[in-house]
């Protein structure tokens, strides 16, 4: 499931046409796959646990909310993309 968003958001990112949304996309999209390589790596035993959470699956309002946030703005820079090129 996180592959696919993954993969998504490099998608998104690729087919934008400002320099600032291309680069917000993969930030994005490097941001979630940090967090999620790191805690599953702290489910494995492979790092220390270090408190940091799976995106939106975790428990904890604050991070569900950065996350969420994230990718809406994400998603309206794609959607204002679209409106130009009509």
């Amino acid at each position: 499931m996180f592959s696919l968003l993954l993969f998504r958001l490099i998608v998104l990112a690729e087919r934008q046409r400002s320099v600032f949304s291309r680069v917000f996309g993969y930030g994005v999209a490097s941001i979630l796959f940090c967090h999620f390589f790191i805690n599953i790596a702290m489910t494995v035993g492979i790092v220390p646990v270090i408190g940091i959470p799976l995106p939106f699956f975790s428990y904890g309002g604050s991070s569900l909310w950065s996350f969420s946030i994230l990718l809406f703005i994400f998603i309206k820079l794609d959607a204002y993309r679209m409106d130009i090129l009509r």
